[in-house]
């Protein structure tokens, strides 16, 4: 007999049945496999735009609902908290689909950020923050997922250095867009640029994205000359014959190890996203423009980096020497930036140049290792390939959502710096001549500030107007709100101030701890060492590939 593909898809389907019946039949051709793993990569960039934007104007959001530094940390963990475990019901993805999931989640998330803005208290904008981290849970599993659907391993670096371009150019256009408009845009308008964004790629997925049935993802493709034999095989798979046991499967070391060695390696990553423009403004007086302009630098290298780290890993049909070599390039840089932080004459363009060498580096890491990954789930079950990507989502976010709650224990001068450190500053200067009168004879207002206006003994006042003079007390008086805020926080902040770099400095070293601590699971993962090796593998497999077709195309 001969082997022949079957129809496509369903050869008369309803309009309405195609927006939520999105199976293929059959292994797409080149252009509409690029189509599809276009339209994930969209929507992922879109989604992190959602969710990375509420950090770039992260100072204006505590002050419009009078959030502490602390409360807006709780958001964070809370968001990642609720993410983690969305991600494992993510895992169902196996048995229900990948692509509703995402057409529907950027649906979702889109309508609650256009709502965003108009939550009226602190408590409204955390409950709607977390629903959006819970939908964002579920695509994070649900679109890598897809695009190892669509990328045989051949070619698989670079389909998932595309896909993790997603939060890198989320970052990019959040900073972007940003740094162009915050001049004439308020924060909520900046929600609302995000969400029209969103609904616009909601459209585009709707009537766009298709995915693998079954029995066609739940196989391994090595390369395109598999592409017939995936389909033959896929008309002999009983629906349900490989959809038991996948958690059991997947909660194994070489799973579990390398998941949460990323999570870990990622520390520094989520803290720039979470924190750059803090801490710029926090150490180096930055503005939440100039800071995020600053930002650009990092998220546009690491996206070159992604994209060229996956090409030359399909190109030598090796990970782990690239992983290595990443690693070790990112604890240095890392190392450096973290020495800078006591070192505030650090100049702009200094950063940006090293912010360029993390970027390269991450990106060399990052997207072989997704590849690999997605290779070490498959050898132990390819019909488990969300059920492996949801094990990894849950531990990334509960390390992220961990790490967001030690920020302000481990760098506790960051709390007085946001919530009062921009106050403190303005009454500095506006009071600097009446606060030299008072520093001329601190004694002498000491004592005065024990008496409430008003209540002041006759024999003090007359005194301070002796010593003090008429026009010098009047400046004094009239600088009374502006003195109180510096008599309230302003020793507060300035110790802040005093200890902020060292104590950033040993944030950024816990970073760095966590890329040395990511080396030693690179060796637990699936995959070559050798580009030899490796290119002997694929013409084994292809010879195996071709033997067996002969023997299905075999006349009875």
């Amino acid at each position: 007999m001969s082997v022949t593909s079957p129809v496509l898809d369903d050869p008369s389907p309803g309009v309405l049945s195609r927006l939520w019946n999105r199976d293929l039949r059959t292994y797409p051709e080149p252009a509409r496999r690029y189509t599809y793993l276009g339209i994930v990569v969209l929507t992922t960039v879109v989604l992190y735009y959602l969710l990375y934007i509420q950090y770039a104007v992260a100072t204006s959001i505590m002050a419009h609902y009078g959030m502490t530094f602390g409360y807006f940390i709780m958001l964070s963990v809370a968001g990642n908290a609720v993410g983690a475990f969305a991600s494992l019901i993510a895992g169902l993805a196996d048995r229900w689909g990948r692509a509703n999931m995402v057409v529907y989640g950027v649906l979702l998330a889109a309508v609650l950020v256009l709502f965003l803005p108009s939550a009226p208290n602190k408590t409204a904008y955390l409950v709607l923050f977390c629903a959006l981290y819970f939908i964002e849970g579920i695509v994070l599993v649900a679109t890598p997922a897809l695009i190892r659907d669509f990328s045989p391993q051949l070619g698989r670096a670079t389909a998932m250095g595309s896909w993790t371009m997603g939060p890198i150019l989320g970052s990019l256009v959040v900073t972007t867009v940003t740094s162009a408009t915050l001049d004439t845009s308020g924060w909520q308008d900046e929600l609302r640029y995000a969400g029209v964004a969103a609904l616009i790629a909601f459209v585009v997925a709707l009537f766009g994205l298709r995915e693998l049935s079954p029995r066609l993802r739940d196989q391994i493709m090595v390369s395109m000359h598999d592409r017939a034999l995936i389909e033959a095989r896929a008309r002999g798979i009983a629906p349900e014959s490989q959809t038991t046991g996948h958690w059991r499967q997947m909660l194994r070391p070489r799973i579990l190890g390398p998941a949460f060695a990323i999570s870990v390696y990622l520390l520094f990553y989520y803290a720039a996203v979470g924190n750059l423009v803090i801490y710029y403004s926090a150490l180096y007086g930055y503005s939440e423009q100039r800071a995020n302009a600053l930002g650009n630098w990092y998220w546009a290298a690491s996206a070159f980096a992604l994209i060229g780290a996956g090409v030359l890993s399909d190109r030598l049909r090796v990970r782990k020497p690239l992983m290595i070599v990443g690693g070790v390039g990112s604890v240095a840089c890392t190392a450096v930036f973290a020495s800078l932080a006591t070192r505030p004459e650090t100049g702009y363009y200094t950063f940006a140049w090293l912010f360029v060498a993390l970027g390269l580096f991450s990106g060399l890491t990052y997207a072989p290792w997704m590849a690999a990954y997605t290779e070490t789930v498959e050898r132990h079950n390819p019909a488990a390939t969300a059920t492996g990507l949801a094990v990894w989502g849950w531990i990334l976010r509960v390390v992220v959502a961990v790490s967001a709650a030690f920020v302000p224990v481990a760098v506790t001068s960051v709390t007085p710096i946001v919530e009062h450190g921009h106050e403190v500053q303005v009454a500095q200067a506006q009071a600097g001549p009446a606060l030299a009168v008072v520093n001329a004879h601190p004694e002498l207002f000491a004592e005065l500030a024990k008496y409430p206006a008003g209540k002041t003994p006759p024999e003090l006042g007359a005194r301070v107007l002796k010593e003090v003079g008429p026009a010098d007390l009047g400046l004094v008086q009239k600088a009374q709100p502006q003195l109180k805020v510096l008599q309230e926080h302003g020793a507060e902040v300035k110790k802040a101030s005093d200890e902020g770099p060292e104590q950033w400095r040993n944030w950024w070293l816990v970073c760095m701890g966590g890329q040395i601590l990511f080396l030693p699971f690179v060796f637990a993962m699936q995959g070559r060492w050798s580009p030899r090796r490796a290119r002997e593998d694929a013409e084994a497999h292809q010879r195996a590939v071709d033997l067996e077709m002969s023997r299905l195309t075999q006349p009875v």
